[in-house]
C-alpha cells in the first residue's frame, strides 16, 4: 500500500514509522526545511513541498496513492489537502488530523475527508483498516497492563468463514471480545458462526503472541 503523509512533524513521523513497520510504502511531504528529519524515518521517501498546492501533489504522484493522510498542525491545511486529494486526484481514502476539536464539524465528505482522527495510533489503524483485509491492526494499547485491542477483517476466502466459534481454539491470553457485522455488534457465543468481512475485535495480554493469533485465523478449524 502506498501512503502519502502531509506533515512531517512528530505526528506524521510517528504514523510513517508504524506504517513502514507494517511493510507499507510511505512518502512524507512538508513545506518546512526544518521538518526534513530524514534520518528519523530513513525508510520513507521525503519531499520538500507545500501539499496544499496542486502542482506539488501532482509531482508527488498522489493519483497513485492508496491513502492520503493530512497530518499537519493546521486544520485549514488538512482540509485543503483532503479536498484536493479526493476531488482532483480521486484518492480512495483520506485520513485527516483534527487539531482543534471545535473544527471537527468541518471534517466531512464535503471536504473530502473519509476519516477524521486525532492521534497517531488511531490514524495508523484507520489507514490500514481501509485496505488491509485479513491483517491484524493494533487499535489501542492499555499503557498500564500492556494489553492491546487488535482488529482484523475476515477475508472472503478465509477458512474460518462458516465456522462456529466453538470449533476455533484461540491462543492463550487472547480473547474475542466483539464481532462487528455491518451495522451490528455481536457479543460472541460458542454457537455464533463467522461470516466473510466480519470485523473481529480481540483483546491480547502483554504476553500474547499476535503471530499465533494470525496463524489461527489462517487455518481451518478443527471440529470437536
Amino acid at each position: 500500500m502506498r501512503v502519502l503523509i502531509a506533515g512531517a512533524g512528530s505526528v506524521g513521523r510517528s504514523i510513517a514509522r508504524d506504517l513502514i513497520e507494517h511493510q507499507h510504502e510511505v512518502l512524507l511531504i512538508d513545506n518546512a526545511p526544518a521538518a526534513m528529519r530524514v534520518s528519523q524515518v530513513a525508510e520513507a521517501e521525503w519531499m520538500l513541498a507545500d501539499a496544499c498546492e496542486l502542482m506539488a501533489l501532482r509531482e508527488a504522484g498522489v493519483e497513485n496513492m492508496d491513502v492520503v493522510v493530512a497530518a499537519t498542525g493546521d486544520d485549514k491545511a488538512n482540509l485543503v489537502i483532503s479536498f484536493l486529494a479526493k476531488t482532483e486526484f480521486g484518492v480512495p481514502r483520506t485520513v485527516a488530523r483534527v487539531n482543534n476539536p471545535r473544527n471537527e464539524w468541518m471534517y466531512d465528505s464535503q471536504w473530502g475527508v473519509d476519516v477524521a482522527v486525532s492521534t497517531p495510533r488511531i490514524m495508523t489503524a484507520m489507514v490500514e483498516e481501509a485496505v488491509a483485509v485479513g491483517d491484524l491492526v493494533k487499535v489501542f494499547t492499555f499503557h498500564q497492563s500492556g494489553a492491546s485491542i487488535i482488529e482484523v477483517t475476515l477475508p472472503t476466502n478465509s477458512p474460518l468463514v462458516g465456522a462456529p466459534l466453538r470449533e476455533i481454539t484461540l491462543p492463550s491470553d487472547t480473547v474475542l471480545s466483539c464481532i462487528v457485522r455491518g451495522d451490528r455488534t455481536i457479543a460472541p457465543s460458542p454457537e455464533d458462526t463467522l461470516e466473510a468481512l466480519d470485523e473481529l475485535l480481540f483483546i491480547l495480554s502483554a504476553e500474547a503472541d499476535p503471530q499465533a493469533l494470525q496463524a489461527v485465523l489462517r487455518s481451518a478449524p478443527s471440529a470437536t
